[in-house]
């Protein structure tokens, strides 16, 4: 069999069948050169010249990961931040992009500051209201759309589909941060986004391991090349280390995205009625917000990540939440996502100020342990913070 043709647990178990023919490695070597020989003709029929743009290292884990989204190419970069600001920096001041209000955090200042300080017009809008984004668009002007799918911390659903029919009537690239759902869940370039962003520091490697990103576009163009330039000029390149690692990772994809998918449905479930939480957000949930969108484009779950707003104790409901947070024990205080093990932050903290997230708000990342000791710990958190 083509492993091309085999199902996309096989494209990434196996990661594409690939074999060292000179050793006959099932995994692959470590390219660590930095540089690479020109003929004695004086040129580089290899195609490598220097590893910030050449990098043998990145040959796999981009072709598994353009495999798994069905895309023409792929592009690693040293973090998640480096792939999506790429994006943006491959368009010209001047030009109008829309983003939703409620996205990762990191690159919503990055827009706001550095983006609009560089010339961008940057539009914050609902992203999940098809008729804000169509009353926001702007023909001929906007020339990118870009949509975070569920949107980190609150979980909103954005209709892809929708939304790149919007974005191409108007002349403009539909991007897609699809790291929580992973391609395991959606494959947003089927629905007719232009390019896929993964932090792949999270579920692509899922071992908290190491920081990388990841771009893949639907086909090759002359911005994409502008990307691609944005990658070798700025340098926000992948070790060589790194990639390895993200291949070793992207292995087990589909193994460690279902099992926390299947445990993030039983605690919101769980959870959606209890005394002690005001609500429940999570895609997978009747009655959420989006839940009808994201049975239709995600497929197999609704991902690993949920967010729970915490019932007021005597000190109010910001209290509480912190107070719960402070006595789980088999869930970890830490920033980030989609690793083996299962995170709590208290999201307002991190963000300060003007962040969408409520103070009653707790971030949930769930990890491979059983959920039944998942929900045990977060029960008596919750007790703890109510006493």
């Amino acid at each position: 069999m083509d492993p091309k043709q085999a199902h996309p647990e096989t494209v990434s178990a196996q990661a594409l069948g690939w074999i060292d023919e000179r050793t006959r490695a099932v995994t692959p070597p470590i390219h660590v050169s930095s540089t690479y020989l020109r003929d004695t003709d004086n040129q580089y029929r290899s195609g490598r010249i220097y590893a910030r743009a050449d990098n043998p290292a990145f040959d796999q884990p981009e072709a598994v990961l353009c495999a798994l989204e069905e895309g023409a190419q792929a592009l690693l970069f040293a973090s998640g931040m480096a792939a999506a600001t790429a994006v943006f920096q491959a368009l010209a001041p001047g030009d109008h992009v829309l983003a939703p209000k409620v996205m990762y955090w990191s690159l919503r200042n990055w827009l706001t500051t550095f983006a609009t300080g560089w010339g961008l017009q940057v539009e914050l809008i609902d992203m999940s209201d098809p008729a804000a984004v169509q009353a926001a668009v702007r023909p001929g002007q906007t020339k990118l759309v870009w949509v975070e799918t569920p949107a980190n911390p609150l979980w909103t659903v954005t209709d892809i589909a929708a939304t790149a029919q919007i974005a191409h009537a108007a002349g403009a690239l539909l991007a897609v941060d699809s790291t929580v759902p992973t391609p395991v869940l959606t494959r947003p370039l089927a629905l007719g986004a232009d390019i896929v962003m993964h932090a792949a520091t999270k579920y692509l490697n899922g071992h908290s391991d190491l920081i990388a990103g990841a771009l893949v576009t639907r086909r090759d163009s002359e911005y994409w090349q502008r990307v691609r330039k944005v990658r070798a000029q700025l340098g926000g390149t992948l070790g060589s280390f790194e990639a390895w690692l993200l291949l070793r990772g992207m292995r087990t994809l589909h193994l460690r995205v279902r099992a926390a998918c299947a445990s993030a449905q039983r605690i919101a479930e769980h959870f959606a009625a209890h005394a002690r939480v005001a609500e429940v957000l999570y895609p997978g949930l009747p009655g959420c917000q989006g839940h009808e969108i994201a049975k239709a484009q995600m497929s197999g779950g609704y991902g690993g990540m949920l967010s729970i707003r915490v019932a007021a104790n005597k000190d109010g409901c910001e209290a509480a939440a912190i107070a719960a947070a402070a006595h789980v024990e088999l869930w970890k205080r830490a920033t980030s996502l989609g690793g083996t093990e299962s995170l709590i932050e208290h999201r307002a903290s991190v963000e300060g100020a003007g962040t969408p997230a409520p103070p009653d708000l707790l971030r949930l990342s769930v990890g491979i342990e059983h959920v039944d000791d998942l929900i045990e710990d977060l029960e008596q958190a919750l007790q703890h913070a109510h006493a």
